[in-house]
This record gives C-alpha cells, structure tokens and sequence, in this order.
C-alpha cells in the first residue's frame, strides 16, 4: 500500500489510467474527495463494491464458481 500525505485542494494523478483524485475537503477525521476519470472507468466505494461482489456470485446460481 502506497501512503500520501495531501492537502486540501492536492490531487493525485494517474496519467496511465487518466484519473485525478483531489482532496476537497478534510473536516475532523473525515475526508471528502472528487474523482475526474473517463466514463469507462466505474467507481465503487469499498464495503459497495462487496456487497455488488456478493450479490453477483448469488445471482449466477449454483453452478457459479
């Protein structure tokens, strides 16, 4: 895992994938950021992207891997 420190108003850039993610806001301990990337690019926070994950292996029905 790759730790960075930002700023209010830094970004991190990811030329390859041509996503930006920028810190917005920081208030107490919760940061909120913005994500500029392609419409290709989907976007899920973690504990969704799990429960998606789950309901997809359910939905493929028994004989699913």
């Amino acid at each position: 895992m790759l730790v960075l420190s930002r700023k209010a108003g830094e970004s991190l850039v990811f030329p390859a994938l041509d996503i930006e993610v920028t810190v917005i806001e920081i208030r107490g301990d919760k940061v909120r950021i913005g994500i500029t990337a392609d419409s290709k690019h989907r976007v899920y926070r973690d504990e969704l992207l799990d429960r998606i994950e789950l309901e997809g292996a359910t939905d493929a029905g028994p004989d699913a891997e």
